[in-house]
């Protein structure tokens, strides 16, 4: 609760007048700091782009931090998050595009901001099982904000989430999937030992096809595969030798900010949007 507190006041007191460049610096320290108060080690593996669209698999509200730990981006959500007390507030603080689910002219609007913030190099994070999972696998993804990516030009960059316990196995305890609460989530994580989430940025698609259900079958496929086959605990263990306790490169060393989930357990709409 501190943790949060202390975001509602950077962003408060400190965004209104920090460039945007010490504004993302905020964001990725806030989450790493998330990540130690938990006890939850996070670990990186692959280098993320400067710019373009993240797309990932949903596990757990937690996804969002550990991709903000090393690549702080913009997250879509559902528009009924702005709603929310507090959460609400501080999402639209974190830059969240809001998406309005079954009106087509939301859906319309939603997709121009996101292809203008795209065009301005920025990262933008998106969750395109529109949903949450255990992790066991990776439920088929939705096509329709591949457009975006397609419009604006720029690459997509797959990442995979995946959460470990103390032995390396696959752990369900960061999961909001299901009839889960968000107290009940958040219990689990702080009980478990030796829980480690991991984040893999894979190499980057072009987004130049012209076809979203393409581009989307094609980050599936990548993503599916690197949870999937071949990839056991140990290799996992392996393959990410960085841990995210160091501020990027890119960015300056400065002080915690806000940056709260923008996601939710809701399914996502269906591929509907105007290509």
């Amino acid at each position: 609760m501190l943790h949060l507190l202390w975001g509602v006041a950077t962003a408060t007191c400190a965004f209104p007048i920090l460039t945007r460049r010490w504004q993302l610096a905020l964001k990725a320290r806030w989450s790493r700091q998330l990540f130690q108060a938990l006890g939850v080690r996070l670990r990186v593996s692959g280098t993320p782009i400067d710019a373009g669209l993240f797309v990932a698999n949903h596990i757990s509200w937690l996804d969002i931090y550990a991709i903000n730990a090393l690549a702080p981006a913009a997250f879509v959500a559902k528009d009924e998050v702005r709603h929310w007390p507090l959460i609400g507030w501080l999402s639209a603080k974190a830059e969240t595009i809001f998406l309005e689910r079954g009106s087509r002219s939301g859906a319309v609007r939603a997709k121009e901001h996101l292809v203008e913030q795209l065009r301005l190099r920025r990262r933008i994070g998106v969750f395109p099982e529109g949903t949450t999972s255990d992790g066991t696998g990776v439920q088929p993804f939705h096509g329709a904000l591949f457009q975006a990516a397609i419009d604006a030009g720029v690459r997509v960059a797959p990442v995979v989430i995946r959460y470990t316990d103390a032995k390396g196995a696959r752990s369900v305890a960061a999961a909001y999937a299901g009839d889960t609460s968000l107290w009940q989530c958040l219990r689990a994580i702080i009980t478990s030992s030796g829980l480690t989430a991991h984040a893999a940025f894979l190499p980057t698609l072009d987004a130049g096809s012209g076809d979203r259900r393409h581009l989307a079958h094609r980050a599936h496929t990548a993503i599916a595969h690197t949870l999937g086959a071949g990839l056991t605990p140990n290799r996992w263990a392996q393959s990410d030798e960085r841990t995210a306790t160091e501020t990027p490169d890119d960015l300056p060393d400065a002080l915690p900010s806000a940056s709260l989930p923008t996601g939710s357990r809701s399914p996502a709409p269906a591929d509907s949007s105007p290509a």
